[in-house]
Formats: C-alpha cells, structure tokens, sequence
C-alpha cells in the first residue's frame, strides 16, 4: 500500500493514517525535532501492497518504527533493537550468541526463525550474509535508517518466497539536501560492551533539483562481554536435580582424564607420575575463558543517487558496501575422539604397550587443550550491493519501476588453536591398525612421530611442551561466497477505471515480473576437509538456484463514503513462481477492509505461503557446535515410566547406564547443516482485526489483531535433546538414525541435527496496540505507546503424523528459546520545548521450562520455571538549533537476566539478552549543516 503526497511535516497531524496501522510516538514528536528534510514531499510506501491509497484503508497488519525510535535507545545493531518488539521471537541470533552463530545478528517474527522473514531494504532484496541463512542486521547503519515496516502476516504472494512470518522492511534515508553527522558511545557499569559510533551524510541536489546525490558513511563499534565479569554466568551450572546439590563444570579438563580400562571409572594424574580417582573437584569451569557477547565492528559505504530526465524516465541507483568483523574467545578445545565421518580413532586411545600406559591395555583419554591456549573466533564479511533503475509514468495513470540489483556476500572465518588430531595421535604414537575404520584396533608405534616433521613424544597427561603445542595446534580458516541477482519489472494505476454505480470507488491494478538466482559455494580448510581436525569433517559444497516469478494484485473499493461503509475495500493478490529445482507454484492472498464510520474500521486477511529450502538449507557447510544437551545414558532414571527403555537401549549399546560417566557434562557435540535432499514447505495465514481511532478522542488509536499461522512439511533443525530422547525413548525409533556409532570408549560422538522436512507448526496469537498524545500546555505534550502481544497457541509437530508439541508459554531452556503467553513494549515520552524524556518498559512472561519433549516436573528438575521480567530504560533527549543530544539509561534498575539452566551461560541468552550488559549508559550527540 502507498500513501500519496504527504510530506514528513504533515504526518504527526493526520489522525487518519494513525488509525490504519500501527505507528510509532516519533510522529508526534515536534517539528523542530526533525533531523532530516527531504528537499520535496515524497511518497511513503509501505509495505504490502504495490499501490497507493489512503491509510486507513489496508487489510495488512503493519508497523512502522522511526528512526527516533531506534536513536533513542542504545541500540548499535538494528537486531538489538528489534529484540525489544514483542513480535520479534527469540528464534533469530542474536549478538549474545557466542555457541555457533557466526557472529552475525538476525531476526525473526512469530518465532517462526529467522529464514521465514523476509528483509528487504526500499522494498528490494539484498544480499544474505554468506555464512548463515539471513541478512546480517549488523551491516545495516542503524544512522542511514529512515524507518521500519514490518507487516506482520504472510508475503509470499506479493514478494515471493521467504516471507512466510512477514516482512520488514528497512527504509533508508534518500534525497537529502544537508548533511549531519553523529557520534555516539556507551559503556556498561562494568566497563565493558564498550560501543561508539561515528556516521556521517552529505546530500545535494543538481540541474535546478531534477536529481539528487547523497552520501553516506558509518563505523561502529561493540566490545565483548566474558562470562566470568558476570557474577550470575562465571560458574555455568550443569544440570538440575530434583535433589541434592547441582554439578558445575565439564568433565573435560586441562589436566586430562583416563578411563580406567578394568573398572571403567575416571581417573586423572595424581601429580607424581600416577593416578587418582576423578572427584567433583576436578570438574572445569569453561566459561573462565568465554564470551557472552561477541566482540563486532562494522564500516559501511553507500551512495544514492537519481536524475529526473522527464515525466517518462527517472533513473535512480543505490550502491552499499559493508564490512563486518566479529570476534569472540571461547574455553579451549575439548577433544575426546574424531567427528563422523573422520575415519580417524573415535576415541584418544593410549595403546596397552605406551610408556605411558600403567594398566598394560588399551585406556581412553579426553583432555581440554589448555596447553595450545584458548580458542579465537574471527569472521569477517564483505558484502557489495548495487541497484539501479529506471520509473516513471508510461501513458496515463500507468507508472513502471524496472530494477536490476545484484549482491556479493564474500565471508572469511578464522579459529585459531585448533588441534589437528591426526598430528595429536602421532605424539602418543597411536597407530590404527585399519585407517578408514575408526573403530579400528590401535598400536603403540612410535616411528609414527619420528617419521613426521615436527613431532614430538608428549605425555597426555604432563604439560605440553612448545614444540609439541605447536605440532598439535593449527588454525582454521573457512570461506563461503554468496551471489543474488534480482530483475524487477513492475507496471501499476491506482485509477484503471471507476466502479459503474454509485459510491463506487477506482479500482486500482498491479503486477509485474521478478527473476532471481542465488549461488552459494563453502569451502572449509583443508584440515577439517581430510578429516583431521577434532572438528567436524567437510567438504565444499555448493550450488544455488533461479527463479521466475509474475504477480498480479488488485485493489476493489467497493463502497466509499456509503452509509455503514465509509469504505469496503477487497484486495486481491496473487504470485506463479516457477523454480529450476522444485517446480512451479502458486501463491494468493485475500483482504478485506471495511470502515462503516470514520471511527472504527475492521479488516481481515487470508492467504497462503511457500517457502523453497534456502541455498543455506541445501548447500550449508557442516559444522560443530556443543548446544546444551545430556546424553540418556548418564541419566536414565529421569525419564520416569520410559527409563526402562533407556535403560535397554543403552545395555544394547554396551553401556551400563549404572556405572556410565559421560565425558560430556550438560553439552553435546552437535552437527548442523545443509541437507541437499530437502523439499519446499508451505503455509497458510490469516488475520483479524480492527482499528478505532474516536473522533471525539485526538490522537488516540487502538488496533486489535488476531493471527493464526500453519506451516506444513516444515524445514527445521530438530534439538539434539529431542533426537536423543525420541531414540532412547523408543517413541521416535527413526531419530535413531541421526546418532552417531558411540566411540569405543562409550561416548557420544555426534548427533546430526541438520536441516530436515519435519512435520508442521501452528500458532496464533493477539496483538494490542495503542498510540495516545495529549497537550499538556504551550510547550508540554505526552505521548503513550503500548505494543501488546499474547500468545494463544504454539504446536509444533517434529514427524509428519506425530505428535503435536505444546509450547505455549514454555521455555526450550536448553537451546534458549522462548514463547511467552505475554510480551510488551510501552514507551511513554514527555516533552517539553526543546527537552524530552522518554521512559521504556519491557515485560517477559513467565514460562514453564521444556526439554524439548516434556515440561519439567518437581519431580525430576529442582526448578522448572522462569518468572515474568521487567526490563526499563530511560533517555533525555534536547534539540538546539542544529545540535541534538541523547543521553540515557538501559536497564535502569541492572536487573539480572532469569537463571535457566542450559549448561553454558545460566540463562537463555536469545530470549533475555537485552539483560545481558546490566546496567548500560550511553550518550549521542549530533549536529546538521
């Protein structure tokens, strides 16, 4: 939908588009508040429809945040923005993630994930972050952005596929006459998360105002967040027993652990050349030397330009670059064995005649390998996006737009102190006795090591010495490349004809064409592609796909200014999209608006929605990851009336679940990727709602929307604690499938939780949102928002014909996911004359914790919930002349984030991470000439 020839001035004085859809509280903010003029009244598009109209007459359920809205917080990254909407899930990645991740910030809608929104930028595709299944949030200068909209229901029909939870879509700021520039910096009372930003812009018109250029330019800057500057995350709790007191630390340690090869107990060196039992003592505190937040920069360029030629020709062209580095420390390497499908021992096994055996067989060993130091994470991406066109008026009322974009997305990922396990064996002079069987006998041989340039005999369990770190140590470095192009024509009238009747309106008319193709190619290091890295074993991979699409919408005013129908508008809308890989398919949507008086308004929508598996999905490179998770054989009294079906299939597996110590406490080696053999998911959408906006009221504006989603053959990763207990359980036996052959040591060696087409979703919900400013006097206004979401229903089926999960107000502790009935977002903001303040509330509902399988009981968890949280902020904002100062407070009162345990951080960092910091002050100031 389009709204016509209002300029920026007029908006905050038009009650009607209030009462379309949701605004933010910057539109009332006074004139003088203004940064940014346009040299001329523009067209506001917003999305969800390609033609224009009133305000007050879309079907779809948007909403629109300013850039006030974002600068008056201390929001660096767009993503840790968005983290504050309560339609925003906790499904997406955060900057909080430092467990896999890449370093990148996505978002998602719903908590339908972050590869089931679309982003687009001016209402056009852009290029994806070529190591993860999105658009990297933290490329986009938070400075540059004009405003959001976000419509929250299905898009597939009119931008195709994708946009199954919604859209958003990032206005950036064009057409300036002036420049300004801003720096802004902020700390934590802790000292750290250190961020600052310096962005600048320069727009001039030329050839008396019939084009325009402008220039565009920003760096910023966040520190990290180490887990032991937290008092609540420096000692992560492993488990949680009904009973007893709780474990803290992995059971990989530093100074390594033997298994004694006649007991099968745990065994460490005593310090003199022997051996003692493991105690709890013993156990390994990882997060002395983690992360909580990752540590990322980003420098981006962007030039816009266009020149009016005539009524017929406007040419317009957009060129962004970006370069985005994340960084992040992590405990070091754990290492117990190879990762299938590495043909290498699947466990550090010592031979029975190694001098450094005292047990005379063959014994097992994990050690954490403290001695080549900690683990560096580096990702750096370049990413170039260019845009050019042409729009302009071809005869009549019929307008064309026809565009070309294409994206580069080029990523570099470096890991340092990594061990090269094959080199590791050679220095205990472990020799397979049948190299392409990893559960192949073992020999002491040490001509291995002599033979190898470099090497040098180590005793596992005595510190290492330089040239044997060195051996053992190396450095990962992995590369993706990611292309798009996107052709765009498209022809719309708003006023093909009229309605033959009376109060009938214009019927207006769009459709067009779009052809798109996406490569991807990854290609690992070579150590981790022979399979001697502890790592996951890969190879490169790649591929992509094209598509060509045609879409056609019409809008049907079927009553305008009639009794009981103001106005009654149906929107129809429709998408053929034909793929080279899947075939082709059809999408539609129906909306329904109608006004019967000026002061309320009812709508409603329907349609479908298709989601082809992402080049990601398809061609993504394997990698390894230790999400929370704890193997079934460790704790087979837990699962209540099902234990004695663990029970079995662990003796099965020649575990005795009595005696059994997993080498893993609280996480699990875990493989994810693409899956080549995927097929599409589809889905349907529909809303209803209304709008009121009393006459006798200024200002105020309500709207109520109810949503419901249904996703079908859905694409998802299943959660490694879900694939082992449906095995273990006996009540999913295929999942079995996806674990792999335990080492010969007993343990786990990894779990493939890759990309699969599971079974369906559903979710419904309502949506509250109320928007209220009163004059208080000559110089004084408030202003009220209130962005109100409660979840009805959240199902999920993992197998097709399975099971239906019920998730509604659980928290998946273990991977850090969260559905809470209730979620809010109030902002109440007062100004007077050239001073603001603005005060921001938060709220969490309370959730029951889920495993994934089943909700936690007293009688097997000692605690199984996380209670409702308030999160506050507060800024003081003043305008002078050119000069604008922000300065503000998050997290007001440093309230700590809810304890979860999920064995790593003592919290579920992607729901609650705006209490990650605690306590963060910051300050903006900005000038225009």
């Amino acid at each position: 939908m389009r709204l016509r020839f209002f300029s920026k001035a007029a908006l905050p004085f038009c009650p009607a588009l209030v009462g379309g859809m949701m605004w933010s509280p910057a539109l009332f903010a006074d004139d003088r508040t203004e940064s940014v003029k346009s040299s001329k009244s523009e067209d506001i598009v917003v999305t969800g429809s390609y033609l224009a109209g009133a305000g007050n007459r879309t079907a779809n359920p948007v909403q629109i945040i300013s850039s006030k809205d974002i600068q008056r917080t201390s929001a660096i990254s767009l993503g840790d923005y968005l983290t504050r909407l309560p339609s925003v899930g906790s499904s997406g990645t955060p900057n909080t993630r430092t467990n896999g991740g890449g370093g990148v910030s996505c978002t998602d809608l719903r908590n339908l994930g972050q590869g089931r929104v679309l982003i687009l930028i001016d209402g056009k595709r852009t290029a994806m972050n070529a190591g993860s299944e999105c658009v990297d949030l933290n490329a986009i200068p938070v400075q540059q952005i004009d405003r959001i909209e976000i419509l929250k229901d299905g898009g597939s029909e009119l931008y195709g596929a994708d946009a199954v939870s919604g859209v958003i879509n990032i206005r950036l700021k064009h057409d300036l006459t002036g420049g300004n520039l801003t720096i802004k910096g902020g700390i934590t009372q802790y000292g750290d998360s250190r961020s600052g930003l310096i962005s600048g812009y320069k727009g001039f018109n030329f050839d008396h105002g019939r084009g325009n250029i402008t220039l565009f330019g920003q760096y910023d800057t966040t520190g990290p967040i180490a887990s032991r500057d937290r008092q609540w995350a420096a000692l992560p709790q492993n488990d949680n027993p009904a009973s007893g007191a709780p474990s803290f630390g992995s059971s990989i340690i530093p100074g390594g652990v033997a298994f004694n090869p006649i007991s099968g107990k745990k065994m460490v060196s005593d310090g003199n050349g022997g051996f003692r039992a493991f105690q709890s003592s013993d156990l390994y505190n990882f997060a002395e030397g983690s992360m909580l937040q990752n540590s990322h920069q980003n420098a981006a360029l962007s030039g816009d330009a266009h020149y009016d030629l005539n009524a017929h020709i406007t040419l317009y062209s957009n060129v962004r670059y970006s370069h985005t580095a994340a960084s992040r420390q992590l405990s070091p390497a754990p290492v117990q064995g190879s990762i299938p499908p590495s043909s290498l021992p699947s466990s550090w096994i010592i031979p029975a005649d190694s001098p450094d055996n005292p047990w005379g067989k063959d014994y097992a060993v994990t050690k954490r390998m403290e001695d080549i130091g900690y683990r560096q994470n580096d990702f750096a991406v370049d990413t170039w996006t260019v845009m050019g066109g042409a729009k302009g008026r071809i005869v009549g009322d019929w307008q064309y737009d026809a565009s070309m974009t294409y994206g580069v997305s080029q990523l570099t990922a470096q890991t340092q102190n990594m061990v090269n396990y094959r080199h590791l064996l050679e220095t205990t002079s472990t020799e397979q006795l049948d190299p392409s069987n990893s559960s192949s006998a073992v020999r002491y041989n040490p001509d291995i090591c002599v033979a190898a340039s470099g090497c040098v005999l180590q005793n596992p369990f005595a510190p290492y010495s330089e040239q044997a770190a060195n051996y053992v140590r190396f450095t990962q470095r992995d590369h993706a490349d990611y292309q798009m192009r996107d052709v765009n024509l498209r022809f719309h009238n708003n006023h093909v004809l009229s309605l033959p009747y009376r109060h009938g309106g214009q019927i207006g008319l769009a459709l067009g064409m779009e052809h798109r193709s996406e490569q991807l190619s990854y290609k690992p290091d070579p150590v981790v592609e022979r399979g001697d890295s502890t790592g996951a074993t890969t190879a490169y991979t790649g591929g992509g796909f094209h598509v060509t699409e045609g879409y056609v919408e019409g809008k049907i005013p079927l009553l305008e200014h009639a009794f009981l129908a103001r106005d009654l508008t149906v929107d129809l809308q429709g998408r053929v999209s034909a793929y080279n890989t899947f075939g082709t398919t059809k999408n539609w949507k129906v909306g329904l608006h109608w006004a019967p008086v000026q002061d309320i308004a009812f709508r409603a929508t329907l349609g479908t929605s298709y989601r082809q598996p992402s080049i990601y999905s398809l061609y993504g490179g394997r990698t390894l990851s230790y999400p929370s998770a704890s193997d079934p054989c460790s704790q087979a009294g837990a699962y209540g009336t099902r234990a004695g079906t663990v029970r079995a299939r662990c003796l099965s597996e020649g575990i005795n679940p009595e005696t059994f110590s997993s080498a893993f406490v609280g996480q699990l080696p875990t493989l994810s990727g693409g899956n080549a053999a995927l097929k599409p998911e589809t889905g349907r959408t529909y809303t209803i709602g209304t709008v009121v906006t009393p006459h006798w009221v200024p200002h105020l504006s309500l709207s109520v929307e109810y949503w419901h989603y249904t996703l079908q053959n859905m694409i998802s990763a299943p959660g490694t604690q879900y694939i082992l207990d449906g095995c273990y359980t006996g009540t999913e036996p295929q999942l079995c499938s996806l674990v792999s052959p335990r080492s010969t040591s007993g343990q786990l060696t990894a779990i493939s939780a890759v990309q699969q087409n599971l079974g369906g979703l559903r979710t419904n919900g309502l949506d509250i949102d109320l928007t209220y400013r009163m004059r208080l006097g000559r110089q004084d206004s408030l202003f009220l928002s209130e962005n109100y979401q409660q979840l009805i229903g959240y199902f999920q089926q993992y197998t097709p014909g399975g099971a239906w999960r019920n998730y509604t107000g659980r928290l998946l502790y273990l991977s850090g996911s969260g559905m809470p009935r209730e979620r809010s977002y109030t902002t109440v903001s007062w100004q007077h004359g050239a001073f603001s303040l603005t005060y921001m509330v938060q709220y969490i509902g309370g959730m029951h914790w889920n495993d994934g399988t089943n909700d936690l009981a007293p009688q097997t968890a000692g605690r199984t919930r996380s209670p409702g949280v308030f999160l506050q902020d507060v800024t003081l904002g003043y305008r002078s002349g050119r000069w604008t100062v922000n300065t503000g407070v998050n997290n007001l009162f440093n309230r700590q984030p809810p304890f979860v345990v999920d064995g790593a951080s003592n919290t579920a960092v992607a729901q609650y991470s705006g209490f990650i910091p605690g306590r963060y002050v910051f300050a903006q100031v900005g000038v225009d000439f």
